[in-house]
């Protein structure tokens, strides 16, 4: 399956109406009722299945293509690109757990 062409504007418009906390998949059926596109729930059902406190961390975590434009200034993408970081991937999508050789030398 290809990643959906669709944008986090377009993602929050379709959830306008959801009441926070929702997991993935209220916020899938949420879309689907208030008539979104399939692009819009491909890409909310391609995002982690838990529980979500509100629009901005919705916003995080929709998963976007590289070329996607989000809306942030020139200076803000200079500012990721330097930290290595795509604009608007969640946390949890760009850390990765320690294995346990790392934490063996931490110690």
């Amino acid at each position: 399956m290809g990643r959906a062409h669709t944008s986090v504007p377009e993602v929050l418009e379709a959830l306008k109406d959801v009441t926070y906390p929702a997991g993935r998949d209220r916020l899938v059926s949420a879309a689907r009722e208030a008539g979104a596109s399939d692009d819009v729930v491909e890409t909310l059902r391609g995002m982690p299945a838990e529980e979500y406190a509100d629009r901005a961390e919705v916003a995080r975590s929709v998963p976007v293509t590289p070329d996607a434009d989000l809306g942030h200034s020139a200076v803000r993408q200079g500012r990721q690109t330097r930290r290595g970081g795509r604009p608007g991937p969640a946390q949890h999508l760009w850390e990765e757990p320690k294995t346990p050789i790392h934490e063996e030398f931490d110690r």
